[in-house]
């Protein structure tokens, strides 16, 4: 479902992603970790092109995404992002985030827009609040409705970056149990996350990355049970203490 092949990025003079190499087949919830700046929010976002590469390919369901012919608002509808910062219409009502890249981006009518929205609205547990506004809503529930927009656009993958990072402790779960819910239904994921529990629970693969290189790609159990690389050890052993 998504390739990137020996994918390397720079800001200017520094080089912020070296020759990363990884694969998400179709079903997979791979997790990227590792400590601030070491490129994993950069590489999920090179996914569907939001941050440009220099140098490699990635290829999602086919379509080659750094190909310039490569029309990007149509294959960013088809890959949904859940940003840390739920990224909602201030001004608009949950309903009308929900609706308005349904029907702007796929073109489908309000009526079935809107309909398409409190369905998924009432799947995360939010559909009673359809008709308020976002700065009426928990960050949780904002999330929540983050996810249920992404999911709107029928996504044929899924991209979260650190979307609990900044929740309340006590917010956090209602979020994963709702990612958790989507990857046992087989949604293909990639998720930036530090929650190493949501990762032994759901995820397939994690990848462990430090200072732009993808340092460990492994499957889960191999992860937390085998002899990592120090740097991954040293990173583990302080997450897994809190």
């Amino acid at each position: 479902m998504i390739e990137i092949n020996n994918v390397s990025k720079w800001y200017g003079k520094f080089q912020v992603l070296t020759d990363c190499t990884t694969n998400v087949a179709k079903g997979d919830v791979v997790v990227v970790c590792g400590p601030s700046g070491s490129g994993k929010s950069t590489l999920i976002k090179t996914v569907n092109a939001l941050e440009p590469i220099q140098q490699g390919d990635i290829v999602v369901d086919g379509i080659k995404v750094n190909d310039p012919k490569t029309n990007l608002p149509k294959l960013r509808s088809r890959v949904g992002m859940v940003f840390q910062h739920f990224e909602l219409f201030p001004h608009l009502s949950i309903t009308e985030n929900l609706a308005l890249a349904q029907r702007k981006v796929l073109g489908r009518p309000r009526d079935e827009a809107e309909a398409t929205g409190l369905k998924l609205l009432e799947r995360v547990g939010l559909k009673a609040h359809a008709h308020k506004f976002p700065g009426q809503l928990s960050g949780g529930q904002q999330q929540r409705v983050a996810i249920a927009r992404a999911l709107a656009m029928n996504p044929i993958a899924m991209l979260f970056d650190e979307p609990t990072s900044a929740l309340d402790p006590e917010m956090i779960s209602e979020v994963l149990d709702i990612m958790v819910q989507l990857a046992h239904e087989g949604m293909t994921m990639m998720v930036v996350t530090h929650e190493m529990g949501f990762a032994r629970k759901v995820a397939n693969r994690v990848i462990f990355m430090d200072e732009g290189h993808i340092v460990e790609d492994a499957g889960k159990e191999e992860f937390f049970s085998t002899e990592r690389c120090a740097r991954a050890q040293q990173f583990l052993s302080k997450i897994l203490q809190h």
